[in-house]
């Protein structure tokens, strides 16, 4: 296997300063749901709530209990609103490695079928989200007077995003040709 020698251009302290002169491109926000923004407003209830119990902890040694509540369910919306991102991304987990090796026509076939596997999955999480939080409508949290189904519908609506997000990559997938198992290289920016 023989590897390419990275090749450094060399660069002027002046032409380096010079960049610094430049203006910086606009920030673009358009790639980013409403889910992205909850999650945002979530992780930093999350993050203050952790800093509020570390500092009544450790430096008043006489700690809120609520905080270690609120940090928990402020981590499941996080990672279930989370997840949804990751979902219209197609950045979760998966496996590639086998589609080098497929026929072009097995591989699509196999991706379709990855396709409706995820969307029936994140549907039936959805159904038995639902059923769950159809059991506690009435409970409350246990250090503030706060209904947990609050929390558990908010994940029920995490799967319904998950599975309306997995039909939509689905479609783009089946009006593409191929998913990111058959070209991830078209996903990460590498395709030349």
């Amino acid at each position: 296997m023989t590897t390419t020698p990275e090749i450094h251009t060399p660069v002027t302290s002046e032409e380096l300063a010079h960049v610094f002169d430049e203006a910086a491109p606009p920030a673009d926000l358009s790639g980013y749901g409403i889910e992205d923004w909850i999650t945002l407003a979530a992780f930093w209830v999350m993050v203050g709530s952790v800093i509020l119990q570390f500092f009544t902890r450790y430096v008043l040694n006489n700690s809120f209990a609520w905080t270690e509540e609120i940090a928990i369910y402020a981590l499941v919306v996080v990672v279930f609103l989370g997840a949804s991102l990751c979902v219209r991304a197609s950045r979760h987990i998966q496996v590639d490695f086998l589609y080098r090796y497929m026929s072009p026509g097995l591989g699509r076939v196999m991706a379709t079928f990855v396709d409706v596997v995820r969307v029936g999955f994140f549907a039936y999480g959805t159904w038995l989200m639902y059923k769950y939080a159809s059991l506690i409508p009435d409970e409350m949290m246990t250090t503030i007077d706060f209904p947990k189904s609050v929390i558990f519908n908010t994940v029920v609506l995490a799967f319904a995003l998950m599975t309306l997000r997995a039909l939509h990559v689905a479609w783009q997938n089946w009006q593409r040709g191929y998913s990111v198992l058959e070209k991830p290289e078209a996903f990460d920016g590498s395709e030349a």
